[in-house]
């Protein structure tokens, strides 16, 4: 799944939670992707600027989630990652053993953990993280390089927690 998939198929809520963040946290990066999106539509970005949030977030999602928009779309989910969910992306790399900064960054990534490793590491997310959370991160994780680590690709497509 690419990056613009996922964000067609993430709930509404999450989308919006996400774009919150950006809005509030990161307003440069919102606001290019905003002008960004607007531009495509040939629209003025005060045009779009005008809307609530909720409905100016669920046509962002709409535009993000169409292919052309893959670059913007992993941008916007690496930015709320590595911000707003720092502790999912740390644990993860601390149930899996891989060295990390402290903040869920790596330099290299590593050969694909063990399936059983890869479990254990995903029950524990699930248990302290929303699911939505969790389901959003994987998925990005595996988007950013589907060849990296197949046996994480196999998780998320035949565990049911997993389907968008």
């Amino acid at each position: 799944m690419l990056h613009h998939d996922l964000i067609a198929r993430l709930p509404a809520p999450l989308v919006h939670e996400i774009l919150e963040h950006l809005r509030k946290q990161q307003k440069p990066s919102y606001a290019v992707a905003m002008q960004t999106l607007a531009a495509q539509k040939k629209f003025r970005p005060v045009f779009v600027e005008r809307k609530a949030p909720v409905e100016r977030h669920a046509w962002m999602q709409r535009e993000l989630g169409r292919a052309q928009n893959e670059a913007l779309s992993a941008n916007i989910l690496s930015v709320w990652l590595t911000g707003a969910q720092q502790p999912l992306l740390v644990a993860f790399l601390d149930h899996l053993g891989i060295a990390h900064d402290g903040k869920g960054s790596i330099e290299d990534l590593p050969a694909c953990p063990e399936r059983e490793k890869h479990d254990a590491a995903i029950g524990a997310l699930f248990e302290k993280f929303p699911a939505a959370h969790v389901q959003a991160y994987l998925h990005t994780f595996q988007a950013g390089d589907p060849s990296a680590w197949p046996g994480l690709g196999e998780i998320l497509e035949q565990d049911a927690r997993f389907k968008l």
